[in-house]
């Protein structure tokens, strides 16, 4: 079978989990013997569109506008004429090189334009990964109001979105049940969570040494990884570093970039807190090294949010085997699949005394190595890449109905 995957983030160039998972899904469809393209937009290049092999899988970059660090406005903008953009670059090569299958990852939630454009060529079914709620996470943060003009027009791609789904995979079972409340008229939806492989070897140079460099060989790091921003609420995070400043083995690690990153380092300069390291984002492979080095694996999401998200980056903590604590909005049932497998310590968002009277557990080494043993085999267990694989190929296997 020939698949076609459509994301707006992949590697080699991607820091983000997005492009990450993605390319671990393509590398297991390719390893199970089918033929993978994957469509990614680049802002960087000249030519309308350049097709490379990474890995096995032919890498089609298409010239677009930037959608990463730039205004919410230019952002907006350069988001909705992803798929004009696609279409345009891209109409000769697609014509005459149909897949069997579109796989296409949101966010974004502009790529129906595409997607409906290859439908019509091709006769293939799409299968959409849907991994947040957009914009129903911004309406309930306040970001923009519900009955706003970028509610009603964020709304319409949404449904455009939906619309041009043969099968919708959502990444946590609380999610599954929101979506159907939100959507009851849309039955095509299955469980799929996040996802990834084992690590192979890591490499590691002084470069990316972080104990060495910052003389932290007698610490126990606890590391955050990933997006720094509005829906992850940082605050609880410092917070917890500020509490810990008595301890003088605790030591903070933040790495990353988002709309907080400048709220993260003024806290860290103006509270004085000497635990903490601020690092920006860094290639994948060094990420790995850096992963492979840290003793308790962060996360947090804002108490605000009324969707439940899996964070990728818990993912990366699993695979290197190390303990998880973090803080989750109510309701959210990744704290149950955590603390279940004994894999670590989740609170509600907003609750510090919990949160940190859990950090204060991974102070003791035993309590570290058991739970990253157990982190270790519930990847294996919950978020293997090659369950995943099975679930998105199964749409092959069934007749496409529309519901919406």
């Amino acid at each position: 079978m020939k698949v076609l995957i459509i994301v707006d983030d992949y590697l080699p160039k991607s820091i983000k989990v997005a492009g990450k998972m993605m390319h671990e899904l393509a590398l297991e469809l390719l390893n199970s013997g089918h033929i993978v393209t994957v469509i990614t937009p680049d802002p960087d290049q000249s030519e309308l569109y350049t097709i490379n092999n990474f890995n096995g899988v032919n890498l089609l970059r298409f010239r677009s506008g930037r959608i990463k660090n730039v205004s919410k406005p230019v952002r907006l903008i350069n988001e909705i004429l992803l798929s004009f953009r696609a279409v345009r670059s891209l109409s000769p090569w697609l014509q005459t090189n149909p897949h069997d299958l579109i796989v296409f990852y949101s966010p974004t939630i502009f790529w129906s334009g595409l997607v409906r454009y290859l439908k019509k060529k091709w006769k293939s079914p799409s299968y959409l990964i849907l991994r947040d709620f957009f914009p129903q996470w911004v309406i309930d943060n306040g970001i923009i109001g519900k009955y706003s003009v970028l509610a009603y027009l964020f709304r319409f791609y949404e449904r455009k979105l939906y619309q041009s789904a043969d099968a919708i995979g959502i990444q946590s079972p609380a999610n599954l049940k929101l979506f159907s409340e939100m959507y009851p008229k849309i039955l095509n939806t299955q469980l799929l969570f996040n996802w990834a492989s084992p690590l192979g070897i890591i490499k590691r140079t002084d470069q990316d040494n972080i104990r060495e460099k910052y003389s932290l060989q007698d610490r126990i790091i606890f590391f955050y990884g990933g997006n720094i921003g509005h829906a992850q609420d940082m605050r609880n995070l410092l917070f917890l570093a500020e509490r810990m400043l008595v301890f003088k083995e605790a030591q903070f690690v933040f790495l990353g970039a988002g709309d907080e990153f400048q709220l993260v380092q003024d806290t860290i300069a103006n509270k004085k807190l000497t635990n903490c390291l601020l690092f920006p984002s860094v290639s994948q492979e060094i990420f790995s090294s850096i992963l492979s080095q840290i003793d308790v694996g962060l996360f947090t999401l804002h108490p605000a949010h009324k969707t439940h998200n899996f964070p990728g980056k818990i993912l990366g903590y699993m695979q290197v085997g190390i303990p998880i604590l973090g803080a989750v909005n109510e309701g959210n049932d990744l704290k149950n699949v955590i603390e279940d497998g004994n894999a670590g310590l989740v609170s509600l968002a907003g609750d510090h005394e919990t949160l940190y009277q859990n950090a204060l557990m991974f102070l003791d080494s035993k309590h570290r190595k058991e739970m990253g043993k157990n982190a270790r085999k519930l990847l294996d267990s919950t978020f293997s890449v090659s369950t995943t694989a099975r679930k998105i190929m199964s749409v092959l296997n069934k007749q496409t109905v529309k519901r919406f």
